[in-house]
């Protein structure tokens, strides 16, 4: 008998499964707002209580029979789980339910196919689903697995299947060639940006948590914000003037989700290096959310999948509007230095104190302020000038020069040093105070 797969469709009957190990457990209200996202009518919601979990469908056969009952009854036409299925589950389910089956990577793949809007975001998503296809094509073409023979039909020796393969492994090779020339181009970015000495900034957070509606208060921009998952899947990077800093690029990225699909994590790699390669991450975080401290640790968990769980990080709680008793603030570490600051990006409230944090976090490797430099230094002066360090200047009655500067310590030690004095001293003796 020849196995075709059903047809798709908005109406779809949810399962959860409740009782299985805590560090794998899926939470079912965000499953629900999956599910909204992708533009599903749930018709129907079905607790599954089980620890054991079926290698043939995952829940037991008595709940497969009842499931079906309820698709039939529902007139539902899609059965989403909250959990990831195998291949060989997929098809079995597919078969008894017959209607279609999704899992809660298909799901997550299906929202980001609704939201790409770059040519990029498009070649990641298709990446991901090729990739996640490639597991599940047996199904479709099982009535064309044998080679036909006989006068008129015999063929190259290959089957359908085996052609679907090759193709599919041709198109994945070419979206990781076309992605690698734009991590290319993002990194000569990135260089251009470094020559400059501009700092960049990442947003990073939970989905849903803000990230879009801070970066448009911050900057001004016009960024789709909305209230769903995964609304942002395009970096933008815009362009801010920051006190003492100057300017800053801000980055605004996709947001995580717990038990992101390492396909989509790959996939996604290219616009995920704005974070990695980022000098400040800010991760916004939902305040007003009861599971809020496991939203944390989802999030640093993908951090350490990119390499970006080192880098120098500002908690921003954002929703504070949403509180009772919480104002905006900043709240430091034991050194003085901004760890969290409290928000509502919504309303604008503690933009400035967010501003002020990010200063003072980018500024530590700054020096700003105006040095003395007599005549015998004309060339310091010059090579102050050519690094475009110099903001000001003006001259002391011996006929120095009195310079305002904003300057890398790095690099201001790099030129003190090469005119042959120790930086620290230096700087001791010619800055004024």
């Amino acid at each position: 008998m020849f196995f075709e797969r059903p047809g798709g469709g908005e109406r779809a009957i949810l399962v959860h499964l409740e009782g299985q190990d805590p560090a794998v457990r899926e939470d079912p209200e965000e499953f629900q707002e999956l599910a909204r996202s992708a533009g599903a009518e749930s018709v129907g919601f079905v607790n599954v209580a089980r620890h054991q979990p079926s290698a043939k469908f995952l829940i037991g056969s008595g709940k497969v029979e009842e499931l079906h009952d309820l698709v039939k009854d529902a007139e539902a036409e899609l059965v989403i789980f909250n959990h990831t299925l195998t291949p060989s589950q997929e098809r079995n389910l597919e078969r008894a339910l017959e209607c279609r089956v999704l899992d809660r990577t298909g799901l997550i793949l299906d929202i980001f196919a609704q939201r790409a809007r770059t040519h990029e975001g498009k070649l990641q998503v298709e990446l991901a689903q090729l990739e996640h296809m490639s597991t599940r094509l047996v199904r479709g073409w099982t009535h064309l697995e044998r080679q036909k023979g006989g006068i008129g039909l015999r063929g190259p020796g290959e089957t359908q299947l085996e052609t679907d393969r090759r193709l599919l492994r041709v198109r994945i090779r070419q979206i990781k060639q076309r992605l690698e020339k734009v991590r290319g181009q993002r990194e000569q970015a990135r260089r251009g940006r470094r020559r400059a000495d501009i700092p960049s900034v990442s947003l990073v957070g939970y989905t849903n948590a803000g990230k879009s509606t801070l970066f448009n208060a911050l900057t001004e921009a016009d960024v789709y914000a909305a209230n769903q998952l995964f609304a942002t899947l395009d970096p933008t990077l815009r362009r801010i003037e920051l006190g003492d800093v100057g300017p800053v690029v801000l980055a605004d990225t996709v947001g995580f989700i717990r038990h992101l699909p390492h396909k989509l994590v790959e996939s996604f790699r290219a616009t995920l290096e704005e974070s990695s390669n980022a000098d400040l991450l800010l991760h916004v975080i939902d305040a007003h959310e009861p599971e809020r401290d496991q939203q944390i640790e989802q999030v640093l968990a993908v951090l350490g999948e990119i390499g970006a769980h080192e880098l120098p990080m500002l908690e921003v709680y954002n929703k504070v509007d949403l509180l009772e008793g919480i104002e905006p603030q900043i709240q430091r570490d034991a050194d003085g230095r901004p760890q969290r600051v409290w928000v509502s990006a919504r309303d604008g409230l503690g933009l400035d104190l967010l501003r002020q944090a990010i200063a003072e976090l980018l500024g530590n490797d700054l020096f700003v302020g105006t040095l003395r430099l007599p005549q015998q230094l004309g060339r310091l002066r010059a090579q102050l000038f050519q690094v475009g360090a110099v903001q000001q200047e003006s001259h002391d009655e011996q006929g120095g020069s009195l310079l305002q500067v904003r300057v890398p310590r790095v690099e201001l030690h790099r030129l003190v040093s090469r005119a042959g004095f120790q930086p620290n001293e230096f700087l001791e003796q010619h800055t004024l105070q």
